[in-house]
Order: structure tokens, then C-alpha cells, then sequence
């Protein structure tokens, strides 16, 4: 294990966090040394977070030492970007990203492009992949078929592998499809595959139309993103089970409820009352 010099005010670290804290949160040089110890880390981060309240008229110096007070004795510790960038270029402080899919390769591969700019930057991703196309619908540019949100779960699972987050940590991501989407079977099932979307945590998009329809067992239909049309009817109860099952084996998928996320959503209930606002505003034409 390497030696790390504590200073006399550094908090009790054990050392199994100083190997974690050497690994993946302290400064180095440009020769790959290190350039900072546990203390300099928290007195980094305290002075970077605190700078702000100059903007506010108040005294960062103030707000600095009471902040680095509650991070030696172990009160608080924030997220892992901050401790890696806080008070360095770029000082990228978010760990969770959500970012949109739509069903073009325009939308797939932006959204590649920026998952592997915050990897570097030592933030996750997230993503829901339902809105496209199923495997083998066909592609009216072309004439050839599609490949599934799968395949490009698969691409964007190999290079996360790539980039390391910020040189010094994996990349963390998460996919979503609907419980709805033809190829959900696939999904579930994904992660029997060994080595296959290791990268990424799995959770089903569950409804109550799902939900409603296991209780009362009855078909549920799979539907085209697309267009909405339904692709087969499948049995409820059976696909829970294939859930349940998968989960019990790999440890995925999860489970996402979206009609009750969507119940709780401030920015959904706010964003629908602006759109009534609008149409209130706005003439009949």
C-alpha cells in the first residue's frame, strides 16, 4: 500500500479509504505523482465550494472553514466528482446525468458522444432506450431492418469499457426500457450473457396497464414505439416472473414505476401548467 502523508488535522481514514483516496480522488502532477494528501483534498474541495458566496456579498473564508470543519470530522463527505474536481479546470461536480434517446442515429450517437464526455469528467448516465425502433422493424431510409435498442446498449456498454471516468474510476450507467417494448424479453434477460452490459444497471419501465393486467390476468400487448401498434399480446404474469427471475439470478433488471414517478414530478406538473396557461392565452383559431 502507498504511504500518504496525513497532517495532524486530517480526520481517522481507514486504510482501506486512504487506498481508495490514493487511487481515485487525490491530485496529481504531470508526471502521475501525487500532489496533494487526504487534508489538502478537503481543504481543496471546502475552499472550491465556498468560493460562491463572494457572488452573495458573505465571506468565503467563513464559509470555507466551517465547511472544511464538518468534512475532517467526517460529518459530510459530498459525491465523487467533487472530491476528484472541485477547485480544478472544468470542476465538473455532478455524479448523475440523464441523457435523451431518440429513434435516430443522430440522437443514438450525440448521446454517445456526450456519455463519454462526462465519463471522462467522472459522472454516470443514465438512459431510457424506449423509444426505439424494435429488432427488425424496418428502417424506411434504407429498407433493411433494425438491429434493437439491445445493439446499441451493447455499443454504448463497449465504450464506457473504454473510457475510464476521469482516468480513474469505471463508468456507471443505467438503461431503461418499458415494459411494453417488443423486445423487453431481451432485456430482461440480457444479463445472463456473461460479460454482456457489465457497464450498466437494468430496470424495467413497469405501468399500471402492466400491473392492472397481471392482476386480473390478462394479455398484455408489446407495441412499435414507432407507431404504436401492437406487436403480440404476451402473458402478464409469466413476464413478471421472467423478471423476478433474472433479478434473483444476476441482480438485474430493477424495477422503475413511472406512472408514480410521474405523479411526483414537480417539473411535469409545472411544465402542464404552463401548457394550459398557453392554450388559455391563445384564441381558438
Amino acid at each position: 500500500m502507498r504511504s500518504v502523508h496525513l497532517s495532524p488535522v486530517l480526520p481517522a481514514f481507514s486504510l482501506p479509504a486512504l487506498e481508495v483516496l490514493c487511487e481515485r480522488y487525490l491530485c496529481r502532477d504531470d508526471t502521475g505523482a501525487l500532489a496533494e494528501d487526504a487534508s489538502g483534498m478537503l481543504e481543496r474541495v471546502a475552499r472550491a465550494i465556498a468560493a460562491p458566496a463572494r457572488a452573495f456579498g458573505e465571506d468565503s473564508d467563513f464559509w470555507e472553514a466551517r465547511f472544511l470543519e464538518r468534512l475532517k470530522r467526517l460529518e459530510f463527505l459530498p459525491n465523487s466528482p467533487t472530491l476528484m474536481n472541485a477547485g480544478l479546470p472544468g470542476g465538473q461536480l455532478a455524479a448523475c446525468f440523464v441523457l435523451p434517446i431518440e429513434d435516430s442515429l443522430d440522437s443514438i450517437f450525440t448521446a454517445l458522444s456526450r456519455m463519454a464526455r462526462i465519463h471522462q469528467s467522472g459522472g454516470g448516465t443514465g438512459f431510457s432506450f424506449s423509444s426505439l425502433r424494435p429488432r427488425d422493424d424496418r428502417v424506411r431510409s434504407t429498407g433493411g431492418t433494425t438491429s434493437g435498442p439491445l445493439s446499441f446498449m451493447d455499443l454504448f456498454d463497449r465504450t464506457t469499457a473504454v473510457i475510464r471516468q476521469g482516468g480513474r474510476r469505471r463508468g456507471a450507467n443505467m438503461a431503461v426500457l418499458r415494459i411494453d417494448h417488443p423486445d423487453i424479453e431481451e432485456f430482461i434477460e440480457a444479463k445472463r450473457t456473461p460479460g454482456r452490459l457489465e457497464n450498466f444497471n437494468l430496470s424495467v419501465g413497469i405501468t399500471e396497464r402492466f400491473l392492472a393486467a397481471a392482476d386480473t390476468d390478462v394479455a398484455f400487448s408489446l407495441r412499435n414505439p414507432r407507431n404504436g401498434r401492437i406487436i403480440r399480446a404476451v402473458d402478464p404474469l409469466a413476464l413478471f416472473d421472467r423478471i423476478v427471475e433474472a433479478a434473483w439470478d444476476t441482480g438485474d433488471p430493477g424495477l422503475l414505476f413511472l406512472d408514480e414517478i410521474n405523479r411526483h414530478n414537480p417539473i411535469s406538473r409545472k411544465h402542464r401548467g404552463r401548457q394550459s396557461m398557453r392554450r388559455a392565452a391563445s384564441p381558438p383559431l
